[in-house]
């Protein structure tokens, strides 16, 4: 079973930033965490809306959907990885702003669902490539949602397999500790429609997740911000018993307006929720997965592929129909 798929912040501490070597030139400020979220230029929507402003749907897709934050996702398709993402990071702090992404790359991604398969070609090739993109964020303030899927998706994998998954994530923790200090990085906990509590801590503890900053809950998925957010004290409820700490947690409100009705694959009748902000029940309510991308050949998005970009589905969304 895979997923039953601009505000500032209080008064918060901004993490440090590592000092650059002073120069005669006046250089812009250093985004922090208590700065506006970044706004994505190019995203599939503001592309499409773009290309398409004669179009009636236009207006309301761009005031409803390109103008909300919403996170980029990085993978195999995304070049060099360090040069995209110390590009997009380093746009968000030209404009003094907290650019949210997502590293989606792991291998055998989306193995026991299959819409969004890839990944990868092996631990040492997922090794390389997550190194140099907490390298290409470095010193940068930025938030990023580690493996969507990845302990969720367990059903069909065996147990070296589930292993060496764990080992992979439990590098990416240390790597991003170590190259990229000031991102809030959230290791991914699939929805409350998915595991229980007690199971999914299990799975945060074998992949590291003390080292991260915190979890991450309903990415790409529908379920209501209540649901996830009580599911996600649950999660801290036993992390505690087990291991005697918790975690903050971030929410995917990109597409749970409506809630859910029980199905993952572009599901007819949702619609955009909460806009990327901080507090919300949850340490931040983020739109992870862009309102209008396909999750694959399914629903809605019959005869698309995941990540496609449908303007039909966008407008339906922003509606609730």
């Amino acid at each position: 079973m895979r997923r039953v798929s601009l505000l500032l912040a209080p008064a918060l501490t901004a993490l440090a930033v590592v000092a650059q070597p002073s120069t005669a030139l006046a250089v812009a400020p250093v985004p922090t965490l208590t700065d506006g979220f970044y706004v994505d230029p190019d995203s599939s929507a503001q592309q499409w809306v773009n290309a398409n402003r004669a179009d009636g749907r236009a207006p309301a897709i761009q005031a409803s959907i390109a103008n909300v934050p919403t996170a980029r996702w990085f993978g195999n398709w995304s070049g060099a990885i360090g040069t995209a993402t110390g590009a997009y990071v380093g746009a968000a702090a030209a404009k003094g702003k907290l650019p949210i992404l997502v590293a989606y790359n792991i291998p055998d991604r989306d193995i026991c669902a299959g819409q969004s398969g890839g990944g990868a070609g092996s631990p040492a090739d997922y090794a390389t490539w997550i190194a140099a993109f907490a390298s290409g964020i470095g010193n940068r303030p930025a938030v990023v949602v580690l493996e969507p899927d990845s302990l969720g998706d367990e059903s069909c994998m065996s147990a070296a397999q589930i292993a060496q998954r764990n080992a992979m994530l439990r590098n990416a923790i240390t790597q991003f500790a170590a190259k990229a200090p000031n991102t809030r990085l959230y290791l991914d906990a699939g929805n409350p429609a998915w595991l229980s509590a007690d199971t999914m801590a299990r799975h945060l503890v074998d992949a590291g997740v003390s080292g991260a900053h915190g979890f991450s809950l309903n990415v790409s998925n529908f379920v209501a911000t209540a649901q996830n957010t009580a599911y996600g004290n649950a999660v801290n409820a036993s992390l505690q018993s087990m291991k005697g700490f918790t975690k903050p947690f971030v929410v995917d409100t990109s597409r749970n307006g409506n809630g859910s009705d029980g199905a993952w694959c572009n599901p007819a009748g949702r619609r955009i929720g909460t806009p990327t902000q901080w507090g919300g029940g949850a340490e931040m309510l983020l739109w992870i997965k862009a309102p209008g991308e396909s999750d694959g050949n399914c629903g809605t998005g019959a005869g698309s592929s995941a990540g496609q970009f449908l303007p039909e589905v966008a407008y339906k969304m922003i509606y609730g129909y």
